[in-house]
């Protein structure tokens, strides 16, 4: 079972893109992040073309998540538990969380909170990062109740987060911005520190291995990346973990997101 997580930046953008990666790649589950599209306007019918079931949890502009299984697709569940922005014209309940129970593995796709900028005009923590520790702490309480399931469980996305100074290719250029903050990973360590396995780590364990190219200061053709795009992995799922790469070439071609797909495999015979 092949699983596989993309930041699209615009699905509407990158439709041709992502249709050419998944004829070439052809990955069993996918994890999509930045639809920036409602429900209605997600191309589902060109993904059921190839095979795909689709669920979608939309919103207009921005975010915006979704799966594609090539296995029927149950127990559908959008958004987390506890507080989200206010639902007036400028803070609209975020789409960033999805997840599925597909061919015998649950499955949530995240896309994180960027966080930044992380202060405000007064020098104190500024919403949009107090958010983002509000919304990872959210997230660690779900998956600390899934995990009391004792399922074969991926969390795959976006997580907005550069774990350790070697998964960024200048730790001083990122001093300072959220995803490499000390609570930022402290977070993110706490998700491990239940049980999960970070797959990239356990199928590579060093060296500078990058899912995000900024648009800017020519940071593809400098390979002036970043690790953020995670696969984590219950301890039901880490037993069937067989592989798990990134394929650096999709982020080459023309019109790309600045996100490339990292996937795993799992061995489920």
């Amino acid at each position: 079972m092949k699983i596989a997580t993309f930041n699209v930046n615009s699905i509407k953008a990158r439709l041709p893109r992502v249709l050419e990666w998944l004829e070439a790649s052809k990955p069993d589950v996918v994890c999509m992040q930045e639809i920036k599209c409602i429900d209605e306007k997600f191309p589902a019918i060109e993904f059921e073309d190839m095979g795909y079931n689709v669920a979608v949890h939309g919103q207009k502009t921005y975010n915006g998540v979704a799966i594609l299984s090539k296995f029927p697709i149950e127990d559908v569940r959008c958004g987390l538990d506890g507080e989200d922005w206010p639902d007036d014209d400028e803070k609209e309940d975020q789409a960033r969380y999805i997840e599925v129970f597909t061919n015998g593995v649950r499955i949530g796709c995240i896309y994180l909170p960027n966080g930044n900028p992380v202060l405000d005009a007064d020098q104190q923590n500024s919403e949009k990062y107090e958010y983002k520790l509000r919304w990872m702490d959210r997230l660690n309480d779900h998956a600390a109740e899934l995990l009391k399931f004792e399922e074969k469980l991926v969390l795959a996305g976006d997580y907005n987060i550069i774990p350790k100074d070697e998964d960024c290719y200048d730790p001083a250029a990122w001093e300072g911005d959220a995803a490499t903050l000390p609570e930022s990973r402290k977070r993110y360590r706490t998700l491990l520190n239940m049980g999960f396995t970070d797959a990239l780590r356990a199928t590579i364990p060093q060296g500078n291995n990058f899912t995000f190219w900024d648009y800017q200061r020519g940071s593809w053709p400098k390979d002036h990346g970043i690790r953020i795009d995670h696969l984590l992995l219950s301890p039901q799922a880490a037993d069937h973990l067989t592989d798990c790469q990134i394929e650096r070439d999709v982020r080459g071609k023309e019109k790309a997101s600045d996100h490339t797909p990292i996937w795993i495999e799992l061995d489920l015979d």
